[in-house]
């Protein structure tokens, strides 16, 4: 599994997996135990994990979701210790750690315990998400174009 194929719904918490595209929306599955099935219409609001970023101090501006959670991953080996309810100056402070030059007034702490949500339910369940593409698959792409 990829993290292009890793989903969040607004208003629907955990995260899905993309399975296809139906008539009246897109067919999701859940990565919980239950692999529920959900179909949602072409008015929810569907964020690809792949292109969701978190707003740095950098020149580029923002550093992609999954760049964080494999370093989140490569230092904390899937415990990372906290949970949504762990307190917003100890969440603050695992964000500042993972990624130093973060933007403290557009990053909030619901969008922390959203990453340590997630992260958690990836690492448990799914932890081969974190694994790096081999980079000869991506200099062959590269040449190609």
């Amino acid at each position: 599994m990829k993290f292009e194929e890793i989903a969040a719904v607004t208003g629907k918490g955990g995260l899905f997996r993309i399975a296809k595209p139906g008539r009246t929306g897109i067919i999701l599955e859940s990565l919980d135990a239950q692999k529920k099935k959900v179909v949602v219409g072409a008015d929810a609001q569907v964020s690809i994990l792949s292109e969701i970023s978190i707003y740095t101090h950098t020149e580029e501006g923002a550093t992609p979701l999954a760049d964080v959670m494999r370093k989140i991953h490569a230092e904390f080996d899937g415990d990372t210790g906290l949970s949504k309810t762990s307190d917003p100056d100890e969440l603050k402070a695992f964000l500042q750690h993972i990624l130093p030059d973060y933007d403290e007034s557009r990053v909030y702490v619901s969008d922390i315990k959203k990453l340590v949500t997630w992260y958690n339910l990836l690492a448990k369940d799914h932890p081969e998400v974190f694994e790096v593409e081999p980079e000869t698959e991506k200099e062959e792409e590269k040449e190609e174009n």
